[in-house]
């Protein structure tokens, strides 16, 4: 689906920007996008990890980027976190957890940081 934010403000705007061009170029939806997958696809790949953080990106990167379909339909997300610290530095915020979780820091230590109660 395509990410939208119930919020009218320009930066809510630019940050639906910049997740569509997230998962144009990176191919790299997020769950508050509303992942659609099969339930054969889901039980082939094993499901979602039981990890705290990261694992709508950890089941992407296993479905891979040829079997990712965007569709047209919007999955609207609440506005109010990234309100709460503003647009650029939860944008940020969650740039860097991800750089973390790429480069191999366990979610678990991430959890903090990114702002999720344990």
């Amino acid at each position: 689906f395509r990410f939208g934010l119930d919020h009218e403000s320009p930066g809510a705007r630019r940050l639906e920007a910049m997740v569509a061009w997230r998962c144009r170029v990176l191919a790299l939806p997020y769950g508050d996008q509303g992942l659609l997958i099969s339930r054969v696809l889901y039980e082939e790949i094993g499901g979602f990890k039981a990890i705290p953080l990261f694992e709508d990106v950890d089941i992407m990167r296993r479905i891979g980027r040829a079997r990712l379909v965007m569709l047209k339909s919007w999955a609207v997300t609440s506005a109010i976190r990234y309100q709460k610290s503003g647009y650029l530095v939860r944008s940020l915020r969650n740039l860097l957890c991800l750089a973390l979780y790429r480069l191999g820091v366990p979610p678990h230590r991430i959890v903090r940081l990114y702002g999720v109660r344990p």
